[in-house]
């Protein structure tokens, strides 16, 4: 990388790291807990690259953008941010930000994004206007994980585009709030939000009365995968014939209905006119590092709304956390709404939790062999407690953190390498991590990785 990289954030760990991976890059480092001394360093023509993140002491990251982009038009901006909401996401995109990424972020990932950044020379652009005002951030549609993230960044681009979105997801994962935000965020938010069922189509004046409910608001029909045939025909109809300024077109499934075009379950020339954009919700077990995130969300949620300030301990986090949550995001927030009223302390325990989940519907556990259906945490426990029952009421040594990640760590990469037949790059994908991270893994934990021929 060549260039002069701008970092900006009120973190000294984060400055230094960036500081330090960037410099052996090959880059040329200013860095400042100031947006003011940032700006400065604009005015003055400096910096090829900037990395801000958004809450600082003196202002805020993403409010700067019109300013940097009106001093420097075609300076790009990566934002890094520790509030990871789809608003925040929403809020980059809308600015003009080059990229946007969540903390903790994954550093070989930041740096292959500035060195596109460094190498791409961008058209000068507009100033952007400031932003109109938004609902409150008040949609549980929060989280970390890639996958999350990257339906923010799909929610940011197609929100004003005049693409029909087909949203699809299990139920509970929050397909009807990804819709409900793509208009509320979009220009269309002051317009009707009008939610279809198949019954709506019914009759001679259905699809009729439903365009003019809706104006040139947003209309999503709401389960698409359980229309009949003659509810499918009606849409295929009112679609060919939307007059200007109809309203925006979204949809929902608990199912993709393009796995049933080929048995006529559904019409293919539906799907054609419903799917410009698809939007995967990932369900709530493949995004297990979200859940502690979600539930603060939701009990500052409640507490905001007068209800009693209540807290989990570690050891009912880790409980929740350890739940598959078959019912995904709606079951864990009936759980904790319930939990809210029924606690009887502030602080609540292990017990009341597993009291409430023992109330909650639960998926039945996987067994595997010789596991006796056992889940994964629950063995985890219990080998935990065996460890701390062995040094008989005294502690054990410290760094007990490290070592327990790196116990559990390294059989996980060794058996992912072994089933991808030592395929780094197919493992780093399974395991949902960078390939160079994998790398530093390996090497750290000192695995033998030996490239085979899968055998089928």
């Amino acid at each position: 990388m060549d260039g002069t990289v701008l970092v900006a954030d009120d973190d000294r760990t984060i400055r230094t790291v960036l500081t330090q991976a960037l410099t052996r890059a090959g880059c040329k480092v200013h860095a400042t807990s100031s947006l003011v001394t940032l700006m400065r360093w604009v005015e003055e023509g400096k910096g090829d690259l900037v990395i801000s993140d958004v809450v600082m002491p003196d202002g805020n990251g993403i409010e700067m953008l019109p300013r940097i982009a009106a001093e420097r038009p075609g300076l790009p901006v990566i934002v890094i941010s520790a509030q990871n909401t789809i608003t925040t996401a929403i809020r980059a995109e809308e600015a003009a930000a080059w990229d946007y990424l969540p903390k903790p972020f994954d550093l070989p990932d930041l740096m292959k994004r500035a060195a596109r950044a460094l190498g791409r020379k961008r058209h000068a652009a507009p100033a952007a206007e400031p932003a109109a005002a938004r609902p409150v951030d008040d949609l549980p549609l929060v989280g970390r994980t890639p996958a999350m993230q990257t339906l923010y960044r799909l929610v940011a681009r197609v929100m004003n585009a005049d693409l029909p979105v087909l949203i699809t997801g299990e139920s509970g994962t929050g397909k009807s709030l990804v819709a409900r935000a793509i208009h509320d965020f979009s220009d269309r938010r002051t317009m009707p939000f009008v939610t279809a069922a198949a019954a709506d189509l019914h009759g001679i004046d259905g699809p009729a009365a439903l365009l003019s409910r809706a104006r040139g608001g947003t209309i999503v029909f709401d389960e698409i995968g359980d229309f009949d045939a003659e509810a499918q025909g009606r849409m295929v109809r009112m679609l060919d014939a939307l007059p200007d300024g109809a309203p925006r077109i979204l949809s929902t499934s608990q199912h993709d209905p393009g796995a049933r075009l080929d048995g006529g379950g559904f019409r293919p020339d539906l799907y054609d006119r419903l799917s410009g954009v698809t939007l995967a919700v990932p369900p709530l077990r493949q995004r297990v590092e979200d859940i502690p995130l979600l539930a603060e969300h939701f009990l500052a949620r409640a507490e905001r709304d007068g209800a009693p300030a209540r807290r989990l301990s570690a050891e009912a986090m880790a409980l929740i956390r350890g739940h598959r949550w078959p019912g995904n995001v709606r079951q864990l927030q009936n759980t904790l709404r319930r939990l809210i009223v029924t606690a009887a302390e502030p602080e609540i325990g292990r017990a009341e939790v597993e009291a409430a989940l023992g109330a909650a519907p639960a998926e039945p556990a996987q067994a595997g062999p010789g596991d006796g259906g056992e889940r994964l945490s629950a063995s985890i426990a219990r080998h935990l407690q065996r460890y701390f029952d062995l040094h008989q009421g005294s502690l054990p040594p410290p760094g007990l953190y490290d070592r327990i990640l790196k116990e559990m760590e390294a059989p996980l990469i060794e058996i992912a390498l072994d089933a991808t037949a030592g395929n780094q790059a197919k493992c780093a994908d399974l395991l949902g991590i960078n390939r160079n991270t994998l790398r530093k893994k390996i090497t750290d934990l000192d695995i033998r990785v030996t490239r085979r021929r899968k055998l089928m």
